[in-house]
């Protein structure tokens, strides 16, 4: 599970970066070592990191995802009717055409985003509202699928490269969490939308795509300008870092975990990660998220509408307190992760969360019982995106294992989407019964993966303390359970 080599010295305690909840840092972490800035010039260099690095990425990737989930809310505002998709499985073909491109691409992006820069990476959507069939719209979403197959992996890369490993899950959470608000507020959006049905022609949920797609493009353009490099090169951004700052978390990352400089290309190097099982561990975490997280995105006011009997307004706002209820839950458990320094635990609280939720979202008599079903199951199932992505940052060394490891993960997360796509099928509704089975295996199944991994984490980690392995390459490195 990773690369690791005997060797005849037990590493110096004064360089362990502790797994286990509670315990100091190590003195090797002490930012107070570096005397190039005052602590309150760190402090503040952080913070403009924060607000430059974690909201652009955060702002592009709630667009992008609004990009490939507003499918939902075309679906119940006429979409399905005007392009008949409710024939066979239209409506989960669509869905499923997406994360073809997706999938395939991701490993090339991830690599083209080092090598270029973050900034060139985001799709656009007008052309899904002037379609006059289904096949177009299909068209499109293979388009779709192209043009965003590396940004998620890319922030996913790019998020890990600027941040030590205990402050990164605050990061990937307000990250996402910024991404959950066009969960959240797509539905409002989308009603309002709604309402220009008829103008110049066009039914209202065409002008859902079209002004959608508006709001990418200038989105992208702001990212052009404002989404930051890599730390090495980041100097160049514009109005950012100067070179003395850029290099302070250069050290502070190399403290960390020593993989803070640019290493050169080699495809032996980015592929040589592929034969660490803990990799496709992660990567099998994330896939059992994102079918669930995925289906309630496509499927959510579809069944608030058919199968609770809402209306097409109330179905597309009733999406957003869940999303609202989750945004608190996953903040709360990635502060408690990053507090304590554990990852896993917080992985099995929300599988738990979600496991609670989706029988009464599924199976439930009672409409308001089903609904608070919905507010555990979203909450769940969303705050582990980014502790599942903390716990892969966590536990990887080298800047291409990184890469290779963040396509990975987010490729798998894309089956997951084919996966939810294809489990939630038209005549299932509006129960979608093997659709709920699906996710509650897929939750149980995180949970033996994470006590898995973390089990064999800590046995590395004892041999390591006792001099008889190194991890990843780095005496120091132990793994974060």
């Amino acid at each position: 599970m990773g690369t690791m080599t005997p060797i005849e010295e037990k590493p110096s305690g004064d360089h362990r970066i502790e797994d286990i909840a509670g315990k100091s840092p190590p003195p090797s972490y002490n930012e107070d070592d570096d005397d190039e800035f005052t602590p309150q010039e760190k402090k503040k260099i952080i913070r403009r990191i924060d607000l430059r690095l974690v909201t652009m990425t955060g702002l592009a990737y709630c667009i992008s995802l609004m990009d490939r989930t507003n499918l939902s809310m075309a679906a119940v505002a006429g979409l399905k009717q005007e392009l008949r998709l409710d024939i066979g499985q239209r409506y989960s073909i669509i869905v499923l055409m997406f994360f073809v491109p997706y999938i395939i691409f991701q490993p090339p992006m991830t690599i083209i985003i080092r090598k270029v820069g973050p900034t060139y990476f985001l799709g656009s959507i007008i052309g899904m509202g002037f379609v006059q069939d289904w096949g177009a719209l299909v068209g499109t979403r293979v388009l779709l699928g192209v043009l965003e197959a590396g940004y998620f992996p890319g922030c996913v890369y790019l998020l890990s490269c600027w941040y030590t490993r205990y402050d990164v899950q605050k990061r990937f959470s307000v990250f996402y969490l910024i991404g959950c608000v066009a969960s959240a507020l797509a539905g409002i959006l989308a009603f309002g939308l709604m309402q220009l049905n008829g103008k110049h022609g066009l039914t209202g949920w065409r002008w859902i795509f079209i002004l959608e797609g508006v709001i990418t493009g200038f989105i992208g353009i702001l990212c052009f300008f404002f989404l930051v490099d890599f730390p090495d090169r980041a100097h160049k951004s514009w109005r950012f870092l100067n070179e003395r700052e850029c290099a302070f978390i250069v050290r502070r990352i190399n403290k960390d975990r020593n993989d803070g400089d640019m290493e050169a290309f080699s495809l032996k190097k980015f592929l040589k990660p592929a034969t660490d099982l803990k990799i496709w561990g992660f990567a099998m975490i994330f896939f059992c998220l994102t079918t669930v997280t995925y289906a309630i995105a496509y499927f959510l006011p579809i069944i608030l509408m058919n199968g609770m009997g809402y209306g097409v307004g109330e179905a597309q706002c009733l999406v957003a307190p869940p999303y609202g209820f989750a945004g608190i839950v996953m903040y709360t458990t990635a502060w408690v992760g990053d507090k304590y320094r554990m990852r896993a635990p917080v992985l099995i609280f929300n599988a738990l969360l979600a496991i609670i939720g989706l029988p009464m979202m599924g199976f439930a008599k009672s409409d308001a019982v089903r609904y608070v079903g919905v507010f555990f199951t979203v909450a769940g199932a969303n705050a582990n995106i980014p502790a599942c992505m903390a716990y892969q940052a966590n536990n990887v060394r080298g800047q291409w294992t990184r890469a290779f490891s963040s396509a990975t993960l987010v490729g798998f997360g894309g089956l997951g989407g084919i996966v939810s796509s294809l489990v939630f099928r038209e005549q299932d509704a509006p129960g979608y019964r093997p659709g709920m089975y699906a996710a509650i295996a897929c939750n149980i199944l995180i949970i033996l993966l994470v006590l898995a991994l973390s089990l064999w984490f800590r046995i590395c980690n004892k041999q390591a303390d006792r001099g008889k392995r190194v991890i990843e390459g780095d005496a120091a490195f132990r793994y974060t359970i």
